[in-house]
């Protein structure tokens, strides 16, 4: 269990991308807001530029999982008061970012287990029912637009592209968030991917866990398109999203990279798709 939580943990640090989907055109122009369903953008009052900000902190590793934020130096490069930073660390607090005790200070949350097990329970129950309530206004186009990017993360995956595959991994998923109605749905998910997704890259990855994710992405839009909805949710809750199969993935893959450490290469780790969506 701890190995597979290991595996499980540096996944997700190395699957890092920019999703908070706010960008920082400079500390003097402040930064703005990209919404991730229309593409428009916004400038963000100050509060939420220093919001941004510390997020971006986070995302490139100037603020460590574990250690204490110095509220005065954060406050100094930026000229600004500290209403305006205790706000910003208010909301990250709520969003599960920081904790901030009495009289000691703000510290950073590391990525625990727990949270991740959580997490994933949390986003399946999102997505699948943003799945079901898309059902009736999907279009043949969307399914297209899915498979594209499917494609896309297959390429960039090819090229050693974890930019442009991570990229194209969350706008697969928004396809079908942007269709909810629910804003809070919608903002909850974001919220839960930003918490999963904004900590510092490593240095390693594991290839075979984000080929075995486009293998799901391709049977959710295999169902999709046969308008098979039910399964299509059942397949993000049960599997695209379930903590304990992706922890038998990560056990897989652990008896993979120790059988190609004793056989050095040509080692090379072959899955097979089952139709009950689990792998071999």
């Amino acid at each position: 269990m701890v190995r597979h939580a290991w595996i499980l943990t540096t996944l997700i640090y190395q699957y890092n991308i920019y999703c908070v989907n706010m960008f920082e055109h400079s500390i003097g122009h402040g930064f703005a807001s990209v919404d991730p369903y229309n593409g428009t953008e916004k400038v963000l009052p100050l509060r939420e530029q220093v919001y941004a900000y510390l997020k971006q902190l986070l995302n490139d590793g100037r603020l460590k999982p574990g250690a204490f934020l110095d509220q005065q130096a954060i406050g100094e490069d930026l000229g600004l008061s500290r209403t305006p930073l205790r706000d910003a660390l208010l909301r990250l607090e709520a969003e599960g970012f920081v904790t901030i005790h009495p009289r000691r200070g703000v510290v950073i949350n590391p990525l625990d287990v727990a949270t991740i097990r959580n997490s994933y329970q949390i986003l399946g129950a999102l997505e699948a029912a943003a799945v079901l309530e898309a059902a009736s206004t999907f279009t043949e186009a969307d399914t297209d637009r899915m498979a594209a990017l499917n494609t896309r993360m297959a390429d960039s995956l090819a090229l050693s592209n974890f930019d442009a595959y991570y990229e194209a991994n969350l706008a697969f998923h928004d396809v079908y968030l942007g269709k909810s109605a629910n804003a809070e749905l919608r903002r909850m998910a974001r919220i839960l991917k930003e918490r999963l997704y904004d900590f510092p890259r490593r240095e390693g990855y594991l290839n075979e866990w984000e080929r075995s994710s486009i293998i799901e992405h391709a049977r959710l839009v295999q169902l999709m398109t046969a308008g098979s909805w039910p399964e299509a949710a059942s397949h993000l809750r049960d599997v695209h999203w379930s903590f304990s199969v992706q922890e038998r993935l990560g056990s897989a893959i652990e008896r993979t990279i120790r059988a190609c450490i004793r056989h050095p290469p040509p080692c090379r780790p072959r899955w097979t798709w089952h139709t009950d969506d689990h792998f071999s």
